[in-house]
């Protein structure tokens, strides 16, 4: 399938009733919509949705949470009819940029087992398992692997921090 180029815009209260939607079919014990608009008043979250640029229309969303230098993907859903165009890579790719950009010490999320092009993508973006949850998800009952990328940050002889390894 033809990779699609989206926009990605921070989450407005206009996205709520559309992201509710997303996570009923995509999850199991999906967010309401009053769980994602609190995340609107998050200083510590940053929730991205992916756009068709000429409609505007919502293709997936990702949030994820900062405590101080860690980052934690909280979700990350694409509409079936986008899924394996590119959509999830966009969403990802802003956190990995803003992570760098950020000196995070570290990305990490939850996955479930089964989901083998979720984390092939999160692999091919230098996630590494680094644990499991067992029986995290239900519906069905299943472990979440724990998908970990660590940043590293070195200076160099002038202090300018140098490109992460």
């Amino acid at each position: 399938m033809e990779k699609m180029q989206v926009n990605v815009v921070p989450m407005t209260a206009d996205h709520l009733e559309e992201l509710e939607r997303l996570e009923r079919i995509c999850f199991s014990r999906p967010w309401s919509q009053k769980m994602l608009a609190e995340e609107l008043d998050n200083q510590c979250a940053a929730f991205l949705v992916a756009v068709e640029p000429a409609t505007e229309k919502v293709v997936g969303y990702a949030g994820l949470l900062v405590m101080a230098d860690e980052g934690y993907i909280t979700n990350v859903a694409v509409f079936p009819e986008y899924r394996r165009r590119g959509v999830a890579e966009q969403l990802i790719a802003v956190f990995d940029r803003f992570a760098r950009g950020s000196r995070l010490a570290f990305l990490t999320l939850e996955v479930r087992p089964s989901n083998g092009p979720a984390i092939a993508l999160y692999r091919s973006f230098g996630f590494e398992e680094a644990g499991r949850r067992r029986n995290y998800y239900d519906l069905p009952r299943e472990d979440a692997l724990i998908l970990t990328k660590n940043y590293t940050y070195e200076e160099d002889s002038h202090g300018d921090p140098a490109a992460d390894r």
